[in-house]
């Protein structure tokens, strides 16, 4: 079997293993505890990196904008460049990307490692459906903590936007909230935020199948881990690709 072959069943297989969780997470009995303390987890933990990242990307952004755009005569327009870059595409990929690496890996070698330590099995043989309570919360953990950490990378993108062009031209906060929204309409910023939803069903699917399935012991832990990364990210960029085709025929006149 050829490498795209293996590709395309191991992704029917984990899409398989996403929609089971989707469609167990709305028959009863409900994990809510462990889907809070998921979300709090995959949420609440990767906030201080998804700000990090955003307030970075938004000064380098206008760095290197901000010089290009004197040559045209078009400064002015830096605002309206970096809010449409960020909310409509960068923002939600880059967020997508960095909760991959982080909470990707680490459902991955979680479960793996309960795998490996037979702890799964205990789990199933106390009449706890361990699918329910450590896969869907997950995966609906990692759903609804994607488009909110969208919201937090393109709010500091865009406040490290301001501070880097306060310091290049001077320009008040009034006029750069006025100039980066001027353009954008609510599809513009709904559409492309809610495709997160989207990339968080691919982090929490993958990196669960992956932690679920593998009983390799420790080897398989690291295994899970790698796999769970490299996969998700790039089931996210081919995506995220035709999230933009589909977005872009239904709003033709957004910021797209």
């Amino acid at each position: 079997m050829s490498k795209i072959s293996r590709f395309l069943s191991a992704t029917g297989e984990m899409s398989s293993f996403g929609l089971r969780a989707i469609a167990a997470a709305f028959v009863p009995p409900y994990e809510w505890a462990a889907s809070l303390q998921q979300l709090e987890e995959i949420g609440a933990h990767s906030v201080p990196l998804v700000t990090a990242a955003g307030f970075a990307l938004g000064i380098v952004l206008t760095l290197h904008t901000h010089a290009t755009l004197i040559k045209f005569g078009a400064v002015a327009l830096s605002p309206t460049l970096q809010a449409v870059s960020f909310i409509t595409e960068l923002g939600p990929l880059v967020t997508a990307l960095l909760i991959a690496g982080r909470v990707g890996s680490g459902i991955g070698a979680e479960l793996a490692n309960l795998r490996a330590s037979e702890q799964i099995d205990a789990i199933d043989a106390m009449s706890v459906d361990s699918f329910k309570m450590l896969v869907v919360t997950r995966v609906v953990g990692c759903i609804i903590a994607m488009p909110l950490l969208t919201l937090f990378m393109d709010f500091t993108s865009l406040v490290g936007g301001f501070i880097s062009e306060r310091f290049s031209s001077h320009m008040s906060v009034t006029l750069y909230v006025h100039a980066a929204f001027a353009n954008l309409a609510w599809s513009d910023f709904l559409a492309p935020t809610l495709k997160t939803c989207v990339f968080g069903f691919i982090i929490g699917s993958v990196s669960s199948f992956f932690g679920y399935t593998i009983n390799e012991g420790s080897a398989g832990v690291r295994k899970a881990a790698t796999n769970s990364v490299v996969l998700s990210s790039l089931l996210i960029i081919l995506s995220d690709v035709l999230l933009v085709k589909i977005i872009y025929f239904f709003f033709p006149g957004g910021a797209l």
